[in-house]
C-alpha cells in the first residue's frame, strides 16, 4: 500500500511538471523555446559521381511531373523547393563557379503543366545566354511533352536506345461529374456574373461555345511549343515539324530519323559530348543535392523536386484532374 502512494505522488508531480512546462511554452511573452515544425532547408551541396581534374560538368534531373508542385511529405510539410526553383538553384549555383563548363540535363518525364515546362525551358535558354556555357540534354525512359519542350534548350540531345519521345501537343485535362451528381440527386447551384464564369466546371457538361474558347487558347500553346522546337530544330522545315506533332510518340531511332534527336547513346556518352562541346580531354561530373543524400555515380538519384516519378497516377497527377480547374499541359497522360 505504501508503494501505492508513492508510485502515485510520483505520478502527480510528473503530470503537474508537464502542464508547467507547457503553460511556460505557451504563455504569450514567457516562450523561451521555439520549436519549427517546418525543415529547414539547407544549401546545396556538391559531389563529384565520375572523372576528375578541376574543370566541371553539372547533371541536373530532370525526372517524374514537371511542375511548380511543391513535395507534400508527413503532414502536408514540406522541405524541399519545387522542380522549377530547384533548377534555377542550381543554375544560379552553377553560373556562379568559374570551374563549371558544361550542363546535362537528365530528362525522365511525361511532361507536365505548360507553364512550369516554358518556366525550365526559359532559365535555361537565360543561363546559355548569361554563360556560354553548352548545354547537352541525356532523355532516359521518357521525355514526352513537356519533356521534350525542356529537352529542345540544349545544344544536342542524345537519347537512350530505350527512349521513348515526342507526344508533341498539348492536353487539357478536365472531368464532368454532372451525370453522376444527377443519379445521386445532387444540383450544382453555382452564382456566376458571367456566362462563361464556370467554363470547365466538372459539375456541369461543356456547352459547343465553350468547347471553341477552350480550344482557342490550346491551340496558342501548341503554336508556342512549335516554335520553341523550330527555333532550337533549324533542319526541320515547318512542314515536317507539324508532320510530326499530332501528339504521337517516337522510339529513339524514330525520333534520330525524324530530326527530333542527334544521337542514341547512353549517358556516358553524353558526358563525352559536353566534354567535347567544352573542349576538354578530362572533366568532374558533379551533382547538386541537399546534404544527407547518397550519391556516387552518374545514375544516382539527383532530384529532391518531389516529382521522382512518371507514375501518371500518382497524387500528383490527380491533384491536377481533382482540383476542379481546367489544367492545360504539354503531358504524354495515358
Amino acid at each position: 500500500m505504501y508503494n501505492y502512494f508513492v508510485m502515485k505522488h510520483k505520478y502527480h508531480l510528473l503530470i503537474s511538471f508537464a502542464i508547467l512546462t507547457l503553460g511556460f511554452i505557451f504563455t504569450p511573452g514567457c516562450s523561451f523555446i521555439s520549436i519549427s515544425l517546418m525543415p529547414s532547408i539547407e544549401p546545396l551541396s556538391e559531389t563529384t559521381v565520375s572523372g576528375s581534374g578541376k574543370e566541371k560538368i553539372l547533371m541536373i534531373d530532370i525526372s517524374g511531373i514537371i511542375s511548380e508542385e511543391r513535395k507534400q511529405g508527413l503532414a502536408g510539410l514540406s522541405d524541399e523547393p519545387d522542380m522549377v526553383a530547384r533548377i534555377k538553384e542550381e543554375l544560379n549555383t552553377a553560373a556562379g563557379d568559374k570551374h563549371m563548363k558544361a550542363i546535362i540535363l537528365r530528362i525522365n518525364s511525361p511532361g507536365g503543366t505548360v507553364t512550369a515546362s516554358d518556366m525550365i525551358y526559359h532559365e535555361i535558354e537565360q543561363f546559355k545566354k548569361a554563360t556560354d556555357i553548352k548545354v547537352i540534354a541525356c532523355i532516359m525512359d521518357l521525355g514526352a511533352s513537356g519533356g521534350y519542350y525542356v529537352a529542345v534548350s540544349a545544344d544536342k540531345i542524345v537519347a537512350h536506345p530505350t527512349t521513348v519521345t515526342g507526344s508533341i501537343g498539348v492536353i487539357m485535362l478536365n472531368l464532368s461529374v454532372e451525370g453522376l451528381l444527377q443519379k445521386i440527386g445532387v444540383k450544382d447551384t453555382s452564382i456566376k456574373t458571367g456566362e462563361h464564369k464556370d467554363m470547365g466546371s466538372p459539375l456541369k457538361a461543356m456547352t459547343e461555345e465553350e468547347r471553341k474558347i477552350f480550344q482557342g487558347v490550346m491551340d496558342t500553346l501548341y503554336e508556342r511549343f512549335l516554335t520553341v522546337i523550330a527555333e532550337n530544330r533549324k533542319e526541320l522545315t515547318p512542314e515536317k515539324l507539324k508532320s510530326l506533332a499530332d501528339g504521337r510518340i517516337y522510339t529513339a531511332q524514330q525520333a534520330l530519323e525524324s530530326g527530333l534527336i542527334d544521337q542514341i547513346g547512353y549517358l556516358d556518352e553524353a558526358v563525352l559530348l559536353a566534354k567535347e562541346a567544352a573542349g576538354l580531354s578530362k572533366a568532374r561530373v558533379i551533382t547538386y543535392h541537399r546534404p544527407g543524400t547518397y550519391k556516387n555515380n552518374i545514375y544516382s538519384h539527383l532530384g529532391s523536386s518531389g516529382f521522382g516519378t512518371v507514375n501518371l497516377f500518382n497524387i500528383d497527377l490527380k491533384s491536377f484532374v481533382i482540383s476542379g480547374t481546367p489544367s492545360f499541359m504539354y503531358l504524354w497522360a495515358l
